[in-house]
């Protein structure tokens, strides 16, 4: 169909467009009468620039076909041109960074003033400690299984108890006895009658824990977790524990 020429309209190629076959190639490259191009602001194109446009406009609208099977289903069969969608980018979310152990060291977060450092001002703690254990354990009854409560403490939470060192490979360690102020992974701190604050290592120590009348030892060398930590892990029942 050489020196024929095609109407192209200035502007976005349609997203979709139908793709003639062999026998409508005839129609696809034909003259635009001057009826048909006079209120439509189109400007004719030499049969040349159309096959141009219309080769780079389908490699636009079928990326991923190679020029050769554009042009090979283009003579083949008609197509519905192939449209893709740039994926909008999702904004990735932030997290909130919490301060490192060195910053809460320098902001002396977990500090106790030593004016604070009184025994008799920790007395209500202990009490609400006391009531939120026999929450825990629906009511500690005479009859309760004391396997009932030591499950249930190696669980608790434990600011508020009062615990004494029942043995220690350190002998200045036996003895010291107070309220749990602040728990941490290896020591706890403790405040005694005496309005003096104890920091003493789990490691190597055993403590025992009264409540109602029941009395639960903690083996201190196996209870080296976060008090968050402790609340998810299961303990499996020793026979023997050393220090």
């Amino acid at each position: 169909m050489e020196g024929e020429e095609l109407g192209v309209e200035r502007g976005p190629a349609p997203a979709q467009a139908l793709a003639a076959p062999l026998s409508l190639t005839g129609e696809l490259y034909r003259r635009l009468s001057a009826a048909e191009t006079g209120g439509l602001c189109l400007q004719p194109q030499g049969a040349e620039e159309a096959r141009a446009f219309v080769s780079a406009f389908l490699k636009r609208s079928m990326p991923k076909k190679e020029d050769e099977a554009i042009q090979d289903v283009l003579t083949r069969k008609a197509v519905v041109l192939e449209h893709y969608s740039k994926k909008k980018a999702k904004p990735q979310r932030r997290k909130a960074k919490g301060f490192t152990a060195k910053q809460r060291r320098e902001l002396r977060l977990f500090e106790i003033e030593p004016e604070q450092r009184r025994y008799a001002i920790f007395l209500p703690l202990h009490e609400l400690w006391k009531q939120y254990i026999r929450d825990l354990c629906h009511g500690l009854r005479p009859d309760t299984q004391p396997s009932v409560v030591q499950s249930k403490l190696l669980k608790a939470d434990l600011h508020g108890a009062i615990i004494t060192v029942a043995k220690s490979k350190c002998p200045s360690y036996v003895g010291i006895t107070g309220i749990i102020l602040q728990e941490f992974k290896h020591v706890f701190k403790i405040i005694t009658k005496e309005d003096k604050l104890k920091v003493v290592p789990k490691l190597n120590n055993v403590f025992s824990l009264e409540i109602d009348g029941f009395v639960s030892y903690i083996y201190g060398s196996k209870f080296q977790l976060r008090a968050s930590e402790r609340s998810a892990k299961k303990f499996k029942l020793k026979g023997t524990i050393d220090l």
